[in-house]
């Protein structure tokens, strides 16, 4: 049986969306260097050879994954979209052999495409991906090993994020609360996903203008166990300082954030360009 689990991917405060393989081909390896350096087009036509060149279905759905990263790096929500339903479908051809992980993997991969999408500033293609997520995973069938409450945790923190960038403080504060209280509804699950909480509230705090908030909150969820070396957090602290006023520091944090920025992730590919660009690389 293939059994393939991508780690947490939502909010960037691990290794998010690491390859399906523990050990991609050289090519590969290559190609996500070129990406880290802005070499974009390069990395493609090395991941089109991978993918042309797969003779087994994980190996195949590990380069489209490549590929779909590699456009996050431009910021290209439509083609990343594109790679990402290959993998979707993939999984849903897992179904009936899997069930429960299949479905956990296709919800999985929608909010990594909404991942993509939120950070180049595509709200709408975001947010359905969002809620396709959650729908998919969802359909996990009984004995359900991931609960509806850390569906319904990531759902409220994604529409949060997105209302946020809407400029919509309201919706905003709403759904901080629902994903509060998805927490406080699940003991177990919160366990694990609590840390990730401050990160939304400092997150609308900073896109709905209030920096103080945002500025205590991230430095809150970078100090926490697990979030320590995560770029994209640490970007946003760099910008609320940068807002503030704060040039040193924020020059400081933006450095950190790129050399943190060494993955094949949504966090990176966002994190990697925005750094370099704000630091004049």
């Amino acid at each position: 049986m293939v059994r393939l689990r991508f780690p947490f991917l939502l909010f960037g405060a691990v290794l998010l969306g690491a390859p399906l393989r523990a050990q991609p081909d050289s090519s590969l390896r290559a190609g996500y260097q070129l990406d880290s350096e802005g070499k974009t087009a390069e990395a493609r036509v090395l991941f089109q050879r991978a993918i042309a060149a797969a003779t087994d279905p994980v190996a195949k759905t590990q380069a489209q994954r490549a590929m779909a990263m590699s456009y996050a790096f431009e910021g290209d929500c439509a083609n990343a979209v594109k790679y990402e339903d290959m993998l979707i479908a993939y999984w849903a051809s897992r179904e009936q052999a899997e069930p429960q992980n299949a479905f956990f993997q296709e919800g999985e991969i929608a909010n990594e495409a909404a991942r993509v999408c939120i950070d180049a500033g595509d709200f709408a293609t975001a947010e359905r991906y969002y809620r396709k997520g959650s729908e998919l995973g969802n359909q996990e069938p009984e004995p359900r090993t991931h609960a509806r409450s850390l569906w319904d945790f990531r759902l409220a923190h994604a529409l949060g994020r997105l209302a946020a960038r809407r400029g919509n403080k309201a919706e905003a504060q709403r759904q901080i609360a629902l994903a509060r209280k998805a927490l406080d509804s699940d003991s177990t699950m919160a366990a694990q996903q609590e840390r990730f909480f401050p990160y939304l509230v400092g997150y609308v705090a900073l896109y709905t203008g209030e920096l103080q908030t945002a500025e205590a909150e991230l430095t809150k969820a970078l100090a926490l166990r697990g979030n320590q070396n995560d770029p994209f957090q640490t970007y946003l602290l760099a910008l609320t300082l940068e807002r503030e006023g704060q040039a040193a520091r924020a020059r400081e944090l933006y450095q950190r954030a790129y050399d943190l920025a060494t993955g094949h992730n949504p966090p990176a590919a966002f994190v990697r360009p925005a750094a370099r660009k704000k630091l004049g690389l």
